[in-house]
């Protein structure tokens, strides 16, 4: 095992998988989730970072943004480092579940229409298929409008 890792995870790589590790912060419109599952692709990523798991909870927490770290802290009942490994991981799991599901929900309802709503690009092209109509209509009449004026010039030209 210790032969397979140093062939494919060179001293080189994990120094750079570990600064990656270590340097980790919560992207502005990342969720907690969101945040959780690229940090987790982190430590997987790099299989021989050697961080402990509470050295591992520590970075996590401490890459968050300042709003997610007062919601486990809530969530804590005061500050979730003070919680053990164990504790503070079932609380951000729980969290972490909690937020899917508002994502999904979120999801789901932005993208569920009534019958009567119609999104900017549904009503372009009922505009454009609208105004494709007249244009046929228009087009026909003009078509027609020299036959209709020869034939009136015609009759009229008859009378005299």
């Amino acid at each position: 095992m210790e032969n397979f890792l140093k062939k494919y995870f060179p001293e080189s790589k994990t120094t750079e998988g570990k600064a990656a590790i270590s340097s980790f912060h919560q992207f502005p419109n990342e969720s907690l989730s969101e945040a959780l599952e690229r940090f987790r692709g982190l430590l997987q990523k790099t299989p021989t970072h050697g961080f402990s798991e509470p050295i591992q909870l520590n970075i996590f927490i401490d890459g968050l943004r300042p709003q997610s770290k007062q919601l486990l802290n809530a969530s804590a009942g005061g500050k979730i480092k003070m919680k053990t490994p164990e504790e503070a991981m079932d609380l951000i799991e729980s969290m972490v579940a909690s937020d899917i599901a508002i994502l999904r929900d979120r999801a789901h309802t932005l993208t569920k229409k009534s019958l009567l709503e119609l999104t900017s690009q549904d009503a372009m092209l009922a505009q454009n298929k609208l105004l494709s109509k007249q244009l046929e209509a228009l087009t026909e009449t003009l078509s027609n409008l020299p036959t209709q004026l020869h034939s009136a010039q015609t009759s009229h030209s008859s009378i005299l």
